[in-house]
């Protein structure tokens, strides 16, 4: 089914931005939400935000107001817009797709690391 490919790591000043890609292969049914994650070594794995078929968004309170999700049908592509970088941001950044019908299946991409550091 549908694969995954992220870009759009790296390293960045604090204060700095960046956008994270997500690349998807293959087709994506309607019924759907697609989220970007995140997880630092010694951490759990944090739901940063998502995005549902109807496209209302959705972010965890501790990146509100400094990152957008979006998509880009055309392209079939996610993006995680991130402003503002803080420290605490610094972790394994992976996008998510699940599908729920007809057909229910979910896969996640492989992830690309993103620090922020002077």
């Amino acid at each position: 089914q549908v694969q995954l490919v992220e870009s759009g790591g790296g390293l960045v000043q604090p204060g700095g931005s960046l956008r994270l890609s997500c690349a998807a292969s293959g087709v994506i049914g309607r019924n759907h939400v697609m989220a970007w994650y995140r997880q630092a070594p010694g951490k759990q794995r944090e739901l940063v935000a998502s995005i549902v078929s109807d496209g209302s968004t959705h972010y965890a309170d501790s990146v509100k107001g400094r990152f957008t999700i979006s998509r880009d049908n055309a392209k079939n592509t996610l993006y995680l817009q991130m402003n503002s970088l803080k420290a605490e941001d610094t972790a394994f950044y992976h996008c998510y797709v699940h599908h729920y019908y007809p057909d229910d299946w979910d896969v996640w991409g492989q992830g690309t690391q993103v620090t922020v550091s002077s």
